[in-house]
């Protein structure tokens, strides 16, 4: 199968900046690839369906010999989120820091250090700078409240007055070095975490709930031949969620129309499934683990603190379902292979930067490509199973490119009938 028309359907992180900066982030990587791989791509202007929960556009590429067209969903959350950013400092440090030593106790944090201890760093990351912070502004309280005393101002009174100091001093350093430190941004993203897994954030499972039956309605009314559902970051678990409760309004949702495939790319399911009481999204898990008629392929990157790099999402929570087992399939991915050598020693060291490099457009060719998943001919499938062959599609000449197709065809055919029944096999 060649793809002509794809329907993406992109769930967001926990990221603050929605759909304008995201949009000019896509539009000028969009440019990036076309200029890579000397083709032709244009981009509509993003609509807003009228409750603002869903912006789409699309994307027509073209190349010497193939062209596609592709429908993108962008699912939001982005209101939530600067809603969590806009609470009072003074809360969001309380909450967070209840929240992470909690997670020390309850032995979690240890958990995460064992499936990955990049990601346990990081987690603890803003925590330990909070901490410093804390400590130097206390040293100034201290000296100020000495000072105070000094003075002859009874201690009842400097102490008060020291401790008022301590407070708004911490708050005003953490705002203004926020956009160095990213701690307020992280500490929100810690409480959000918890209050998901605990079912707390009922706001947030009504609308994922609404994404559910938009990606039913998609697949019942696209004439695309490959529905990729693409989960980055947070939106890794988010994405699961949507997929299983959408399986749960229409059990048949793989089997009567388009292929439909789920990619989480940068994923961190522990940081939900690791809690006691998220046994329902350990479900979830379960149902897609088994689930016949749904791709999932999740995309990791040792570079990436912010993903559990060699983490399986189905064996690492304990979740065993035998033979029936088909998903997901773990491709890893280098960044080294895709960014330039004179570039990669800089970029290594930008760990948000390294995070988003899933979602942006290569500087080499490589098999993984989120514009080539995009608006590539090649299901993604194939891609993942047959990586040399998709990218001889893409920088091959004309005779590498018959090979590569090819190959690629006697998969997608031998794919195909393998998901046939026994009895439709022996017919056929």
């Amino acid at each position: 199968m060649r793809v002509q028309h794809r329907h993406i359907i992109y769930i967001q992180g926990y990221d603050p900046r929605g759909l304008a900066q995201y949009y000019r982030m896509f539009r000028t990587e969009l440019r990036k690839f076309s200029r890579l791989y000397q083709l032709q791509a244009t981009i509509s202007r993003p609509k807003v369906a009228a409750d603002d929960e869903i912006a789409s556009w699309t994307i027509d590429t073209k190349a010497d010999d193939w062209q596609t067209r592709t429908a993108y969903d962008f699912l939001r959350f982005e209101d939530f989120i600067q809603q969590d950013l806009a609470a009072p400092i003074w809360r969001t440090v309380f909450s967070a820091v209840w929240i992470y030593w909690r997670l020390v106790f309850a032995g979690t944090i240890a958990r995460f250090g064992s499936a990955n201890w990049r990601f346990a760093t990081f987690i603890t990351y803003p925590h330990l700078l909070l901490l410093l912070e804390a400590a130097c502004v206390a040293a100034v309280a201290f000296v100020f409240e000495k000072g105070l005393n000094a003075l002859g101002i009874p201690d009842i009174f400097s102490i008060t007055i020291a401790t008022a100091l301590f407070v708004a001093l911490l708050g005003i350093v953490l705002k203004y070095t926020e956009n160095a430190t990213y701690v307020l941004y992280l500490l929100c993203d810690t409480i959000w975490t918890w209050e998901f897994s605990h079912r707390e954030r009922s706001e947030w499972d009504q609308r994922i709930d609404r994404f559910a039956q938009h990606l039913v309605k998609t697949a019942k009314r696209t004439d695309a031949e490959e529905i990729v559902i693409v989960g980055h970051s947070s939106g890794s678990f988010l994405s699961t969620e949507m997929l299983a409760r959408a399986l749960k309004l229409d059990p048949a949702l793989g089997r009567h129309g388009p292929r439909i495939v789920l990619l989480t790319i940068g994923g961190n399911f522990p940081i939900v499934g690791y809690h006691a009481v998220s046994k329902q999204f350990r479900d979830h898990l379960r149902q897609l683990a088994i689930e016949p008629s749904i791709d999932w392929i999740d995309c990791q990157a040792r570079k990436d603190v912010m993903n559990f790099y060699q983490f399986d999402p189905i064996t690492g929570h304990g979740i065993d379902v035998g033979a029936a087992r088909r998903n997901p399939k773990i491709v890893p991915v280098r960044f080294r292979d895709i960014i330039r050598p004179e570039h990669y020693e800089k970029f290594r060291w930008q760990f948000f930067r390294v995070h988003f490099q899933f979602v942006m457009a290569n500087e080499l060719p490589n098999a993984y490509d989120f514009f080539m998943i995009v608006c590539g001919p090649v299901p993604l499938s194939e891609r993942m199973a047959l990586p040399d062959a998709a990218l001889e599609v893409a920088t091959g000449d004309s005779v590498a490119r018959d090979r590569a197709w090819k190959s690629i065809e006697a998969a997608t055919s031998a794919a195909d009938l393998s998901k046939l029944e026994p009895s439709a096999r022996r017919s056929g």
